[in-house]
């Protein structure tokens, strides 16, 4: 399902980010070779090309524009593999400012845009670090990759190459900022037994930091579903910060019941569909909620929109006596705000919220590293003093 709400039958309805209007351009004839000539990976066609550059050209102005006069005194960041902005919803303050996002899924960036107010730029590979603003901290939730398993001998840093991990660890040895914190799937730890997550914190550390993990649930953060996700936290290591735990949260959960809403409308799961796959064995699954559930529920996945018995959780109650999660308690259960902006397709919906992290968890963790840098800075500024 890729457009609006369905209007009967027909052919469906595009969405806005489907429309194309068609205008006619006349360049010089040296201008058509550099733009068909450019190295980038999208289309081979003039008119996809131009897209392509265009919204690049106008994202890199819109940086330029917002970066002219930033605050010394400010935080300055920046959003990688940004997705939704679930972690620049987490770690963003009247005390940072975000001066680069990356994100190459037009249907997320769509979303970030519209929450955000700015355009990611699209594929980070295509990106040159010395072309990044300078920041204090780097965000990112890097998908999750095995990497060729070259040995010691070349170094951890070149047995990352080929993957998107690569990416944010040369923009960090560039750079050299403050902090990072990292977000993945639990997953990452066991991927080549536990060899890709290692070469992960070996190179970091090669990079100049100490570096910092630990598994974190959202259930222990307020949000009412077990979401155990790696995050990664690295200090420079001239900031002297080398004990460092992650915080764990609280035992007190939060139950779904607290987010459902009052039989919100559209989200039915067809009488058909329930007896001959939902229930159709005798198993406890799928998992159903109600208004009485005390329960922390199951990770919501990117996939929830497929229906599925094994992964999903669903609502009793709608026009049929089952439902799907409604958009308003998929971001309570992500912990994003109501008033969320949420532009695309129910289908596009679902897969972000299902791919974004739980921003308490995350703000949690930012609001520890704030601390810590606050202490570390103040620390050396105060030895300064003394000398």
């Amino acid at each position: 399902m890729t457009g609006g709400k369905r209007a009967g039958a027909g052919r469906k309805a595009k969405s806005e980010l489907e429309k194309k209007k068609q205008k006619n351009i006349y360049i010089p004839e040296e201008l058509y070779e550099e733009v068909m000539n450019a190295p980038i990976e999208y289309g081979d066609s003039f008119s996809s090309r131009c897209e392509f550059l265009i919204g690049e050209g106008l994202a890199n102005f819109m940086v330029y524009k917002q970066n002219r006069e930033i605050p010394q005194d400010k935080l300055t960041f920046i959003d990688l593999f940004a997705g939704i902005g679930g972690i620049r919803q987490a770690f963003e303050d009247e005390q940072t400012k975000a001066v680069f996002s990356s994100e190459w899924d037009k249907f997320a960036a769509a979303t970030y845009e519209a929450n955000f107010g700015e355009k990611p730029f699209g594929d980070i590979t295509q990106i040159k670090e010395e072309d990044i603003p300078k920041h204090d901290v780097l965000l990112a939730g890097f998908p999750c990759q095995p990497f060729s398993m070259i040995g010691k001998r070349e170094g951890f840093s070149h047995a990352t190459q080929g993957t998107l991990f690569f990416d944010v660890l040369r923009i960090i040895k560039y750079h050299q900022p403050k902090m990072f914190l990292l977000e993945n799937v639990q997953g990452l730890l066991t991927i080549q037994n536990g060899e890709t997550f290692r070469i992960i914190k070996e190179a970091l550390k090669e990079a100049g930091y100490h570096v910092f993990s630990d598994v974190l649930d959202a259930q222990n953060y307020g949000l009412p579903q077990v979401r155990k996700r790696v995050v990664i936290v690295g200090f420079r290591e001239d900031l002297g910060i080398t004990d460092y735990d992650l915080p764990q949260g609280s035992d007190e959960h939060v139950p779904v019941r607290t987010i459902l809403e009052e039989n919100p409308s559209g989200y039915k799961i067809s009488e058909h569909l329930q007896k001959s796959y939902l229930f159709k064995k005798n198993d406890g699954k799928p998992q159903i909620i109600d208004e009485t559930s005390d329960i922390q529920v199951k990770t919501l996945v990117a996939s929830y929109h497929k229906i599925q018995r094994l992964t999903g959780t669903f609502v009793k109650g709608g026009e049929t006596g089952i439902r799907l999660l409604s958009e308003l308690e998929c971001k309570r259960l992500m912990g994003f705000p109501d008033d969320f902006k949420v532009p695309v397709s129910r289908t596009q919906m679902y897969r972000q919220f299902g791919n974004s992290v739980a921003v308490p968890m995350m703000k949690a963790v930012a609001d520890s590293m704030k601390e810590q840098l606050f202490l570390a800075e103040n620390r050396e500024n105060n030895y300064a003093v003394g000398q």
